[in-house]
């Protein structure tokens, strides 16, 4: 009898828990359906209505109509499927409580512009986009596949303009006519872990583009294949543009430079670029530090990026535009960068060329096995405004007529790296890079996110060993 009445216990809690995890399930579900942490959550589903209550079990049909009606706090999950529509929030968030746009966990949703007019809109006349957000804040959108932006020369994947804290992360946008993702005179923006693909069909701007924007990075994104008949730059930050982090990005296949800043005709600074890898460009350098309209562009560092088998050289301070123009620059440093295989016919790893940019540092990097020249200063530049120290150059050609210079302190050898044809160029134990490098401005960091020095002595290149 004890041993029966010991089951009948155990099955009876055994009732009970299943009861309590059904329960549970439900109100899980409940909760998930109709409140986030700020706000309320919605859904929108191909199967839906836009009469509906916007509900797990009664979805929306159109983006549009969700776009609508979100307020501060609010998160929308978009079901599966292939949404033919453009996208114009019109409502902000809140500090604290962001407006989210995100795909439902682990579906599929595809924005297609294809036949989907762009009209113009504000101040912006002749930029458009097909997820747009203009004159908004605290604004997320997350996960979402934005394509076939091809109404005009000016259509963008997604458009920011005249906004502040947005963050769009982890987004495919791929075939538009103009950039993938565009952002101009915004504050507090993050463009994270998003792939920009087969942008700039129209020739206008480039696949990510930042213009008078201050406050923001631009981290974690895969940039490729932009259209090679038009010529066109992976990242770019531009006319205005402040207080930026461009940083741990891919770039390759891209026709012109991966990585471009230019002041073009306005005061341009606080820039830092580092962690970056490009290589592949068709057409150009792997990064350029430009002032094409006379903007002064000051206080741009470059550090930790490796630049390699690039169509000319790996970075350089040019100017860009009229050669008639004045191409101001101030206080620009490349610091523990590698450089690798740049130049076909010609070219080579670090270039200097803009008689007009005083105080340029170029300092602990790698320049190895480049076409024409590991560093190059144009003679034409003053010898006090560029200083050139403590670099390891392997292959260097005494090229007078490029400008071809050593600098100061510098180490000649082959640096060793572990396997450069696969793109790795950690250092072996025997590099001579290792120990060789100066403190100065050293960064705290490197490309890895190891700390620098590694036994007290800085190394040269983007990899401490």
């Amino acid at each position: 009898m004890k041993v029966f009445k010991v089951k009948k216990h155990i099955l009876f809690i055994s009732v009970l828990v299943i009861a309590g995890i059904i329960i549970c399930c439900n109100q899980g579900a409940a909760s998930d359906d109709r409140q986030s942490a700020n706000g309320k959550v919605y859904y929108i589903s191909k199967s839906g209505k836009d009469s509906n209550t916007g509900t797990f079990k009664k979805p929306w049909k159109t983006i549009q109509h969700a776009a609508d009606k979100l307020t501060a706090g609010d998160t929308l999950y978009i079901r599966k499927g292939i949404y033919k529509e453009r996208v114009v929030p019109k409502n902000s968030g809140e500090s604290g409580k962001f407006i989210v746009y995100s795909s439902y966990k682990g579906e599929k949703v595809t924005i297609d512009g294809k036949n989907v007019n762009l009209p113009p809109t504000g101040e912006y006349g002749d930029l458009f986009g097909l997820f747009e957000i203009s004159g908004k804040s605290y604004i997320k959108v997350n996960r979402l596949r934005v394509v076939n932006a091809l109404t005009n020369a000016g259509s963008n994947g997604i458009l920011l303009s005249d906004s502040d804290n947005i963050i769009i992360s982890n987004n495919y946008v791929g075939n538009t006519q103009s950039s993938g993702i565009g952002v101009w005179n915004c504050q507090n923006m993050t463009l994270t872990g998003n792939e920009i693909n087969k942008a700039c069909k129209g020739g206008q701007q480039e696949s990510i583009s930042v213009a008078g924007t201050d406050t923001f990075e631009i981290k974690n994104n895969k940039v490729h294949h932009t259209n090679t008949k038009a010529d066109k730059e992976g990242i770019c930050v531009k006319d205005g543009s402040s207080n930026g982090k461009v940083y741990n990005n891919l770039i390759y296949k891209v026709p012109a430079a991966g990585i471009y800043v230019d002041a073009w005709d306005k005061h341009t600074y606080g820039i830092e670029v580092f962690g970056n890898v490009v290589h592949g460009i068709s057409n150009s350098d792997g990064i350029q530090a430009a002032s094409e309209m006379g903007g002064l562009l000051e206080d741009i560092k470059f550090y930790n990026n490796i630049s390699y088998n690039n169509k000319y050289r790996g970075i350089t301070i040019t100017r860009n535009g009229d050669e008639g123009g004045s191409h101001p620059m101030k206080n620009i440093s490349i610091i523990n960068n590698t450089f690798y295989n740049n130049g076909d016919d010609w070219g080579g790893g670090a270039a200097m060329d803009n008689t007009e940019a005083e105080d340029v540092v170029i300092r602990n990097n790698i320049c190895s096995q480049n076409r024409s020249f590991e560093i190059s200063v144009s003679s034409d530049v003053p010898v006090q405004n560029t200083a050139v120290e403590n670099n390891l150059l392997y292959s260097y050609k005494s090229d007078l007529e490029d400008g071809e210079v050593t600098g100061i302190d510098f180490v000649e050898g082959d640096p060793l790296f572990i396997n450069p044809a696969k793109g790795n160029f950690h250092l072996k134990d025997t590099s001579p890079a290792i120990d060789k490098g100066s403190s100065v401005d050293a960064p705290e960091y490197d490309f890895d996110g190891n700390t620098r020095p590694q036994n007290g002595k800085y190394d040269i290149g983007a990899f401490e060993k």
